[in-house]
């Protein structure tokens, strides 16, 4: 018998653990020792598993001489033992309205709930079940009861699928992708899929867009560091709609397109797989990737997704000097972009930076005196540029030239 009890009444305690007399425990049993209704239920229910037949004998019939008024109350009282809410939920008399209360009491135990799940004939014991979506995912159990009952309708079905498949499957493929890359001994790409939420705006990341992704992750974990974006910005991280996906994609391709010539098919591809994963997954992959997926998402029109390109530890001086002469690329990545020390002492970078018309003007005005003065006077004449950075390039190039 299991000496486990809720109640703090010692008489109760030493009779469940099995330490107070026989003819104590058979006075119990048989419902004769004053006990509040709460502590005589637990003490029952504990005593219908004695190695004594006699005491489980007369602790199954004291039960049965129990009001379904006074057992509805044990059902939704919210300090109930949680071995008498197991019984309550496990009868196979019990009356509707005390199975529904078991099933909402939150201190019922979950592998009771699994075999009520999956024996009632009740379709909508079943639903009241799925509601608690939290109690499925932590006993995926009666998920396995629910769908298994002939008795399962529409509506509990479709909720006990979708659980299964949004915490379990893809759970479990992401893991198998992830043991296969470590395997492979891509240990950036297995951390990038133990972590990511696999979703795009069609539904979940299919295994050949994981595997074709997983090809361009180069950043580990360890080699992170996510300072730069504060807590707050992931609300910048909003779901996006179909159009606005798709948008996405024409963005980068035109932008390739102005930049480069002509975008192959392949390409075409990538960047469609890559900008139709979630906003989260792509900052993620943003900060993982390698040149080529930074290349895609430094075109982003998520500006949380650009900056993670920029704050990623393996991009270059290269690829820095060549995004600053982007034209479609966020003000925010040309800021941060002129903020960096590192960066900012690159004289070609800087040059990109003040001919660049996204770059914020106040960047710019900063830059303008480290501008080289044949530059300075090439940008008098730019009309791209704003015409406050022309009039101060102007008075920079006449101060220099002593005018």
């Amino acid at each position: 018998m299991s000496s486990e009890t809720s109640s703090s009444n010692p008489v109760v305690q030493a009779i469940i653990s099995g330490g107070a007399p026989q003819p104590a425990r058979l006075a119990a049993a048989r419902g004769m020792l004053p006990l509040p209704q709460s502590d005589l239920l637990e003490v029952l229910v504990a005593l219908t598993n004695s190695d004594d037949p006699q005491i489980a004998s007369a602790a199954s019939e004291t039960l049965k001489g129990e009001t379904p008024e006074d057992l509805l109350i044990a059902a939704t009282a919210p300090d109930t033992a949680p071995n008498v809410l197991a019984w309550l939920a496990t009868q196979n008399d019990g009356k509707h309205e005390i199975y529904e209360a078991t099933i909402l009491n939150t201190r019922t135990p979950d592998q009771a709930l699994a075999k009520l799940a999956a024996t009632t004939p009740h379709s909508s014991l079943l639903e009241l079940i799925t509601i608690n979506q939290q109690r499925l995912v932590r006993s995926p159990e009666i998920i396995d009861a629910i769908l298994s009952n002939p008795a399962c309708g529409g509506e509990a079905e479709r909720r006990a699928r979708e659980t299964r498949k949004e915490f379990f499957e893809k759970e479990r493929g992401a893991r198998q992708i992830a043991d296969e890359l470590r395997a492979r001994g891509q240990s950036a790409a297995a951390e990038f899929f133990e972590a990511a939420e696999l979703t795009t705006i069609a539904g979940d990341l299919s295994l050949e867009d994981a595997w074709l992704i997983a090809e361009h992750i180069e950043v580990s974990d360890a080699d992170l560091d996510d300072a730069w974006l504060p807590a707050e910005r992931y609300e910048e991280l909003v779901s996006e709609s179909a159009e606005e996906a798709s948008a996405n994609v024409q963005r980068v391709i035109e932008s390739e397109r102005l930049e480069g010539g002509n975008v192959s098919t392949e390409r075409v591809s990538l960047i469609r797989r890559i900008m139709f994963m979630n906003t989260r997954d792509r900052m993620k992959l943003a900060m993982k990737g390698d040149r080529e997926a930074r290349s895609i998402l430094i075109r982003d029109s998520n500006k949380v997704v650009c900056a993670a390109v920029v704050n990623n530890p393996r991009i270059t001086e290269q690829e820095i000097e060549n995004i600053s002469a982007m034209r479609t690329v966020s003000d925010e990545v040309l800021r941060i972009i002129a903020l960096n020390r590192a960066w900012a002492r690159a004289y070609p970078i800087i040059h990109n930076l003040a001919r660049n018309p996204r770059s914020p003007i106040p960047t710019v005005m900063n830059i303008l005196p480290r501008i080289r003065t044949k530059d300075l006077q090439a940008l008098t004449q730019n009309r791209n540029v704003s015409e406050a950075v022309r009039r101060q390039a102007y008075r920079l190039h006449q101060t220099r030239s002593g005018q």
